[in-house]
């Protein structure tokens, strides 16, 4: 053939195809799904060029898909006429993966992994799932408005290379030949490919036709053959919702979203009025594994009175709700709409605020109907939405109630209390919502910050992902009731500690140790902000706190984390008086030893706040010489 070469698959291409081939297998028919949505695709790029290039049409408008076999041959055609491909799209969508990611993607999948087919599927493996049941691919395509002379052959055994060639195509679109393996009989049986034509791509907008043979009438004639329209091939967003099956929207949204996980929930609405469009939005089950990667692609499928414009519109929907699938058909945006009309666009501005609404009253329907798949949401995509708060807000109170915490109420380190539950179990006379952040939920939950809210009985929400203290900085408040970190000095906090103690002994025990307050302040100088005694601890010696207004020691690690520089945290010392340390250290005469005793407690402190030290070697160094004394 002309032009013809052979070529090496991309080595993550070769990776792929082994984990998908041994993964899948046990679900292989959805190669069929993959093979037809793809063509759906090519159709609705034609028609979108075809708006501004009408003679791209070929003088053949009918877009649509044929499914054809042939049992002497053991092959499965699948062809369409949609926009083709030139040599150099075959081999850039044929030969590689342009997945940001993907090459530590498949590095880090072991081989238990492996044999898991969510993993796997929601990767996206289109085209590829081919060689699930075929033991060679052939391809021939030619793009729209290009000379018939100008067709692409493709043709691999699925290993570690591919052919290429020139071919003449007299028709556009793509045509792909699946040479069977041994064993996939079943997949020549015309009853079973329509079978799964109608479980799978019964949604689909196009008109999917498979080749059937009638017997002649005359004695040795040749069988008639046609070509019979299997789906209903109409647009699924624009039925009636009362006749779409829960089956038909799950597999709708496995074919936009290239996901083979159900969705957790779903919202089908029909718009009319000031604004007219239908919106159709998916919650995924399971988070992609590109969701963190820069150059991860968001965002519905856009079209306009049902002409399909473009994929990943991140215009319709905040970045902190980047996890919704699904799409939107507008009847008030121009065809001709561009990327940067959109950005500007009041109408998608609009559009935006109504969709954002209406997948947070999805979520929360979700919530108080099916805690466990809220749970399973949360898990997937708690962090996410945790950049809610900041970026938007107008829905603040609504994103707040979404949102999911461990507590001290419970010994469970799974989030799932929410800010409702803890207002309802408040205890009299609490003023405010007490969390903690820290590191880890250990750290967190183990925090001398804690100690006296356990004797009070006073539930205190245990934050430990990085995002929490940029959260917080944003969410000030919830039910009219405030927050407040049990880690900064607070009025309510210092009132809290009063009530624990008998006032006229507590007077007159920070009166005698007034000399040692200011011994210790003496002694450290501009090191800390302040030194003074706390009565909000009962089995820890000191802490440190930050003042309400100055910046916290998570917030702090968070700047550092972004290669920033943050300012120096300045703390306040506290000192416990009823503990045997704090006054022995009181009772020592000695200087030295003094200081030494200072030390102690305040890089003890330091290390429950910050969770390291400057210098781990001079704190066991001291605490070996004072026990040791």
């Amino acid at each position: 053939m002309k032009g013809q070469e052979t070529r090496g698959f991309q080595s993550e291409v070769k990776q792929l195809l082994h984990l998908m081939i041994h993964s899948l297998y046990s679900n292989k028919e959805i190669f069929l799904r993959e093979l037809i949505s793809n063509a759906s695709d090519a159709a609705d790029k034609l028609r979108f060029r075809a708006l501004s290039s009408p003679a791209l049409y070929e003088g053949d408008g009918e877009l649509r898909v044929r499914v054809s076999t042939n049992k002497e041959q053991r092959t499965l055609t699948i062809a369409d006429n949609g926009i083709g491909m030139g040599r150099d799209e075959v081999i850039d969508n044929l030969g590689t993966i342009a997945k940001s990611g993907t090459k530590a993607f498949l590095e880090s999948i072991g081989s238990d992994q492996a044999k898991d087919s969510q993993l796997i599927g929601q990767f996206g493996v289109g085209f590829y799932s081919a060689f699930i049941v075929a033991d060679k691919v052939t391809v021939r395509t030619r793009a729209a408005g290009a000379a018939a002379e100008e067709g692409v052959f493709w043709e691999s055994a699925g290993e570690g290379e591919y052919t290429v060639a020139d071919v003449v195509k007299a028709d556009r679109g793509t045509e792909i030949t699946l040479h069977l393996r041994e064993g996939e009989d079943e997949f020549l049986d015309e009853w079973r490919v329509r079978s799964i034509i109608g479980k799978y791509s019964d949604h689909i907008a196009l008109p999917v036709e498979i080749e059937t043979h009638t017997p002649s009438e005359e004695e040795g004639g040749e069988p008639t053959v046609t070509w019979e329209k299997v789906n209903k091939a109409q647009a699924l967003w624009t039925r009636n919702k009362a006749d779409v099956t829960e089956e038909e929207y799950k597999e709708f949204y496995k074919h936009i979203a290239h996901d083979f996980s159900d969705p957790l929930s779903w919202s089908h609405n029909r718009v009319e009025g000031k604004q007219e469009y239908t919106s159709l939005l998916y919650i995924p089950s399971q988070a992609p594994w590109d969701m963190w990667n820069r150059d991860h692609k968001h965002g519905l499928k856009l079209y306009v009175q049902r002409v399909f414009i473009m994929d990943d519109a991140e215009q319709f929907m905040p970045n902190y709700l980047r996890f919704v699938r699904g799409l939107i058909d507008s009847n008030d945006l121009p065809l001709n709409v561009s990327r940067e009309i959109l950005q500007d666009s009041r109408v998608t501005q609009n559009l935006r605020n109504a969709l954002t609404k209406r997948v947070l009253q999805m979520l929360e329907k979700l919530a108080k109907d099916d805690a466990e798949k809220y749970q399973t949401f949360w898990l997937q995509f708690g962090l996410v939405l945790k950049e809610g708060p900041a970026e938007d807000g107008g829905n603040r109170e609504a994103i707040a109630k979404l949102l999911r915490f461990a507590s001290t109420h419970g010994d469970s380190a799974a989030p799932t209390v929410s800010l409702e539950e803890y207002v309802s179990r408040m205890v009299d006379g609490q003023e405010k919502i007490y969390y903690i952040t820290a590191d880890s939920y250990a750290a967190a939950k183990s925090s001398p910050h804690l100690e006296l809210f356990r004797k009070k009985g006073i539930e205190v929400l245990l934050l430990s992902d990085r995002v929490d203290e940029w959260m917080m900085s944003y969410l000030t408040e919830f039910d009219g009731k405030s927050f407040q970190s049990v880690s900064k000095a607070d009025e309510a906090l210092d009132k809290l500690a009063d009530d624990a103690s008998d006032d006229d002994a507590r007077k007159e025990a920070e009166k005698s140790l007034e000399p040692f307050v200011e011994r210790v302040k003496t002694l450290l100088g501009e090191r800390v902000k302040e030194v003074r005694l706390t009565h909000r601890l009962t089995d820890t010696p000191a802490i440190v706190t930050t003042d309400a207004n100055d910046m916290s020691t998570q917030m702090a690690k968070l700047f550092a984390a972004a290669g920033q520089n943050a300012p120096e945290v300045k703390y306040i010392f506290e000192l416990n008086p009823e503990h045997a340390l704090v006054k022995r250290a009181a009772d020592t005469g000695d200087d030295a030893q003094f200081g030494e005793w200072v030390e102690l407690l305040l890089e003890q402190a330091l290390l429950a706040e910050r969770g390291t030290l400057e210098d781990p070697n001079q704190f066991i160094r001291r605490m070996n010489q004072l026990l040791s004394a």
